[in-house]
Formats: structure tokens, C-alpha cells, sequence
């Protein structure tokens, strides 16, 4: 308690001296209240007094009291009470970077020892072994841009990625570095931030305005300069060409050289700094300054966070005192709707939700959220029940609801008595697709190879469709396999027992004959034990493929031999283990699916 009383303090203590002005509001209110019979001007106050009805006096006092109890919790919970320390969390800055590289052809060159990109990957490592707090993401860029990583506070990653950059993993020649600023501007777009810091890695910019027409103050775009003023020539030696060189329709040497003036005027533009790469850190220290703002931001938040602020509590307590001042027989209400406060939202248990959001915002949000059972209840429009049903495993309900929307589709459609409009094409691909997917899910491999042909009918360059269509059809064959081998074991059984009654009817009819002939018994018994001895071998032989079936499992079953362990190995090692294969993939896949879009059009001839 006394512990209590000794952290006892206000963190906003300013605001304390409102109680002077609220001490004068009561006593004018006072003075109001005492004159505010119109029979005070023509009685006595002694004589009034009889008059008036008993309790009046008391009823004024009362709402004077209610209202100064009012003013001074409202005027304590501004100042902020607090006796509690909470655990003083670590602030982390927000600053946010976006590094972009220049992987065109002429970062080969070998001006700067051991070659530029050589350097520039290295100083890039530097940067992010110093970026100890904020976010970091990286682009490279060469006829098209990529992103290599977007932002993130584990540089460590993106350090890993670095060292797997160069320019031959690139599907277009070139060196757009519009693309490569857009493609900063955009991971930074998704991230929903809108103050950060382009640091641009390049050996040269031909078009000025590629870069200077995405200036803005928020976030300055930074130029470090790779190479030198001399310039050097473009080695081969990537496409297995050793000892030869980079050269024009005339047959002349390719010389790279570094303009610093220019890309010094296009980092001043563009709000920004410049300087050449060093081997020290002079050069990061000039384009990436410290942002000292951001230091006295964090001394703030630490501050201020570090008292439990009880302010906010004792503003709840004036919402009965509201009440009470409102109208008579609101505590009366106020008891009622707090009895049955467990009752009501029982009837419908969305119904503070409802206050608030749309029924298509609650499902959307309980979609996004992981909950789609309470989002296939929540949405009305069919398309997005069907995919929150879909999601939350009902199969046989989002296939229903497919089904109904891609009806619904057609019959609009046919209706309208119009030609295909794209967006309606792209509306049916979508619908049949869903329901193609929706039914492999139960079961219906036929419909749903079905309707994967419509949606290839629609667009033949679904991939997504015609790979599941691949698989639906690898599945079917495997059942098809599957019920073949079924046929054939019954077959094989059914032969089973027809030999079998052979064999039943044979040592009857040898019974009989040895009945009837004694004189050769022991021939009919020979032959008897000649016919059981080949039957036996027989029914060995039908058996042998079922014993054959079950040693082979018993075989999988066991643990893989000294051998097998051996070539698994063997072939682990065949896999790579660094990310240039899949950072060349992925650069590929994005390339070509922009050029299908429409989005990648060649620049210029200029390859370097």
C-alpha cells in the first residue's frame, strides 16, 4: 500500500489546474440554481422558503454535488493517474530502406578490381550488416526489375540473396532503372509506407527523367556510383567466351564509363545524395545519413510508456452520472439494460457488430482472419460464400453455390443478347474454375475434367487450370490402374476355385474307380498322389503373385539398405544449395507473365 502511495503521481499534472475554472462553474451554477424560481424576485426568501415544496433544496444540492463529482473525475482522468510501472518495451525504428542494383551487362567490367559487381555486392553486404533496426527490401533491375525481397527486418536473408546476384540470371537485356524505382515504389506501396529512402546502386542512367519523374521529399532516392570516369571494358567470359569482349554493330570495344556529374544532379533532383563507391565507409555514411528525428521519437515513446495511465477508467465512471443528470428514471433504465445485457445479444449475436460493420465487412474480415466458417454464414453475395464454404472444407455446399453463380453468369449473359466482353469472359473463367476445383474436392474427377476444359476453352493460357487438369487426369489413370489390378486379382481368385472343383471332382471319380478295380489300386493311388502333387504346385504357382505382393511390402516396409541410403545421397548432393536457380525462375516466370499481360515492352537496343 505504501508502495502504491509513493508511486502515486499524475503524468499529465498540467491539467490539474482545471479545477479552478470548474470550482468558479459550480458556484455560478449555484448561484442559478438558488435564483432560478421566478417567485424569488416577489418573496421573501424567508417566505419562499415555506412555500416552496419540501425537498427542493435538497434536490438542488444534489445536482450540485452531481456535477462537481462529474467536473473533478473528468478533470483527473486528463491529468492521468498512474502507481503502476509497466515493462518498458523495446522501440524499434520505422525507417524504412529499399536498396536497388544494377544488373545490366556493363556492371561486368572490370574498371574497379575485382569487377563492379563484385564491389557493389559487397557494399551492399556493408550496408545491411549495419542496418541494425528498421526495415530493408532490395530490387534488381536490368531490362525488366524484380524484387528480390520485399521489406523486412531480417537482413540476414537478404544478404544470403545477394551474393547469388549477377547479370546472366536476368531474362532481358537492358537497363531500365524506371522499372527498378517503380518496382521500389510499389513494395513500398504494400507495406502501407510512405517515408523512406532509395539508396540506387548503378553505373549509369541514360534517361534523366526515369528517375527524376518519381522525386518526392518523402522519399529521396540516394546514388551510389559504380566505376570509374576511365571506364572499362565488358568481358564474355559469362556466356563461355573467355578473352573476349563486348563490342558494337561495328566491331569497336564497349567502353562502360561512370558520368558522376550526372548521376550527381539526378540524386540532387530527386532530393537525395551521391557519392562514388569507397572501400571505406565514407560512401554510406554520405548517401545514408543518420535520421536524427528519428532517435528523439524513440526517447519520447519510452518515456511517456513507461506509467499505466488509469485516466481512461475513471471516465467510465461518468456515464451513470451522465445518465442520472439526463432525464429521471435513467438509473432505472441503466439496471434494466445491464439485466439483460446477457440476454439480448443471445437473440442475434452479431448485433454489436452490426452497429458498426456491414454484414459483407464482418465476413470479409473474418475471411481474412482465418475464420471461414462464420464467413460462409456472414455473406450473402454467392460467389464469396461459396469460397468461404470452399475454405472452411463444405465442398458440398461451395459446390452448390458454384454451380448457382456460374448459372446465374450464363443467364445474365444470354439475357443480355450481347458479345463477350473480356471482363465476362475473365467472370466465367473464374466461375468454372471454382467449381472445377470445388468438385475434385468430392470426389467428381469427370465434371470436374469437364469443366477445366471450358475454362481452357475460355483462356487457353489458364496455367493453374490446365495443371490441375493434369493432375485430375494423372488421378483418374491411377484409379483406372487401381480397379484393373481389382478385376484381375478377382479373375485370378475365380480361377482359383474352378480349379479347385476340378480337383474335388477328380479324387471322386478316382474313388469310384478304385472301388470298382482293385487290381490297380496302387496305380490309381500313384496317379492320385502324381495329381495332387501337380495341383499343389499348380495352386503355388496361382499363389504366387499375392505372396509375391506381400513381400514386396514387407520389403518397403523395412528400412532402406546401405545402398539406397548411399544414392539418396548421392542425388541430395546433385541438388543446389544456393538461390540463384530459384532467383533466375522467379525473374523468368515475372518476365514472361508480363510480357503475356502486355506490361514488358522493350526500351531500347541497348543491351548494356
Amino acid at each position: 500500500m505504501f508502495e502504491l502511495l509513493a508511486d502515486f503521481h499524475f503524468i499529465r499534472p498540467e491539467w490539474l489546474l482545471a479545477i479552478l475554472p470548474c470550482l468558479w462553474l459550480l458556484y455560478r451554477f449555484a448561484l442559478y440554481q438558488k435564483s432560478s424560481s421566478g417567485w424569488s424576485s416577489a418573496i421573501d426568501a424567508e417566505l419562499l422558503q415555506v412555500q416552496l415544496a419540501p425537498g427542493t433544496q435538497t434536490k438542488r444540492r444534489g445536482i450540485t454535488a452531481l456535477l462537481g463529482t462529474g467536473l473533478l473525475l473528468g478533470v483527473l482522468a486528463l491529468a492521468g493517474p498512474a502507481w503502476e510501472r509497466l515493462p518498458q518495451a523495446v522501440e524499434q525504428k520505422r525507417e524504412a530502406l529499399v536498396i536497388v542494383l544494377d544488373l545490366s551487362l556493363s556492371m561486368y567490367a572490370q574498371d574497379l578490381s575485382p569487377s563492379r559487381l563484385v564491389r557493389a555486392r559487397q557494399k551492399i553486404t556493408d550496408i545491411l550488416r549495419e542496418r541494425k533496426e528498421g526495415f530493408t527490401a532490395m530490387v534488381a533491375y536490368a531490362g525488366d526489375a524484380h524484387a528480390v525481397a520485399p521489406l523486412t527486418d531480417d537482413t540476414g536473408t537478404i544478404e544470403n540473396l545477394v551474393a547469388a546476384l549477377n547479370p546472366s540470371m536476368m531474362p532481358a537485356l537492358g537497363s531500365n532503372v524506371g522499372l527498378g524505382i517503380e518496382s521500389a515504389l510499389q513494395l513500398l506501396e504494400n507495406a502501407s509506407v510512405y517515408d523512406a529512402r532509395i539508396l540506387l546502386l548503378t553505373d549509369g542512367i541514360d534517361n534523366i527523367g526515369d528517375v527524376t519523374r518519381h522525386s518526392n521529399p518523402r522519399i529521396p532516392i540516394s546514388i551510389i556510383g559504380v566505376g570509374t570516369a576511365a571506364g572499362g571494358s565488358i568481358p564474355l567470359d559469362f556466356v563461355n567466351q573467355p578473352g573476349r569482349i563486348l563490342r558494337d554493330e561495328e566491331g569497336d570495344s564497349i567502353v562502360a564509363k561512370l558520368d558522376e556529374a550526372r548521376l550527381s544532379s539526378i540524386a540532387e533532383l530527386c532530393h537525395g545524395f551521391y557519392s562514388d563507391l569507397t572501400l571505406t565507409m565514407s560512401d554510406i555514411e554520405t548517401t545514408l545519413p543518420p535520421l536524427a528525428l528519428d532517435e528523439d521519437a524513440i526517447v519520447s515513446d519510452r518515456r511517456f510508456d513507461a506509467w499505466a495511465d488509469v485516466g481512461p477508467w475513471l471516465v467510465l465512471l461518468l456515464l451513470p452520472l451522465l445518465l442520472l443528470a439526463f432525464r429521471r428514471g435513467s438509473l432505472a433504465v441503466l439496471l434494466v439494460g445491464i439485466g439483460l445485457g446477457g440476454v439480448v445479444p443471445d437473440a442475434r449475436a452479431g448485433l454489436w457488430d452490426d452497429l458498426w460493420q456491414r454484414r459483407d465487412q464482418q465476413a470479409h474480415h473474418a475471411l481474412k482472419h482465418g475464420a471461414p466458417e462464420a464467413a460462409a454464414v456472414l455473406f450473402e453475395d454467392k460467389d464469396w460464400k461459396a469460397a468461404a464454404q470452399y475454405r472452411a472444407g463444405e465442398f458440398d455446399k461451395s459446390t452448390n453455390h458454384f454451380q448457382e453463380a456460374l448459372s446465374d453468369s450464363q443467364k445474365a449473359l444470354s439475357d443480355s443478347q450481347k458479345a463477350l466482353s473480356d471482363s465476362d469472359r475473365a467472370s466465367l473463367v473464374t466461375d468454372q474454375y471454382n467449381l472445377a476445383n470445388s468438385l475434385v474436392q468430392i470426389g467428381q474427377l469427370d465434371d470436374a475434367l469437364v469443366a477445366y476444359n471450358k475454362v481452357l476453352e475460355l483462356d487457353p493460357e489458364h496455367e493453374d487450370a490446365a495443371f490441375n487438369k493434369e493432375l485430375v487426369d494423372q488421378a483418374k489413370e491411377q484409379q483406372q490402374g487401381e480397379a484393373s489390378d481389382k478385376d484381375n486379382q478377382e479373375s485370378q481368385e475365380d480361377s482359383n476355385e474352378d480349379a479347385e472343383k476340378e480337383r474335388e471332382q477328380q479324387s471322386e471319380s478316382d474313388g469310384s474307380e478304385e472301388q470298382q478295380q482293385d487290381d490297380s489300386q496302387e496305380q490309381s493311388e500313384g496317379d492320385s498322389q502324381e495329381g495332387e502333387e501337380t495341383d499343389s504346385s499348380d495352386a503355388q504357382q496361382q499363389q504366387s503373385p499375392e505372396e509375391g505382393e506381400e513381400q514386396e511390402q514387407e520389403q518397403l516396409a523395412q528400412e532402406p539398405t546401405e545402398e539406397q541410403k548411399a544414392a539418396m545421397e548421392q542425388w541430395l548432393r546433385r541438388v543446389p544449395d544456393e538461390p540463384g536457380g530459384l532467383l533466375r525462375r522467379k525473374f523468368k516466370y515475372e518476365t514472361d507473365q508480363r510480357r503475356r499481360e502486355g506490361d514488358y515492352q522493350p526500351k531500347a537496343k541497348k543491351i548494356w
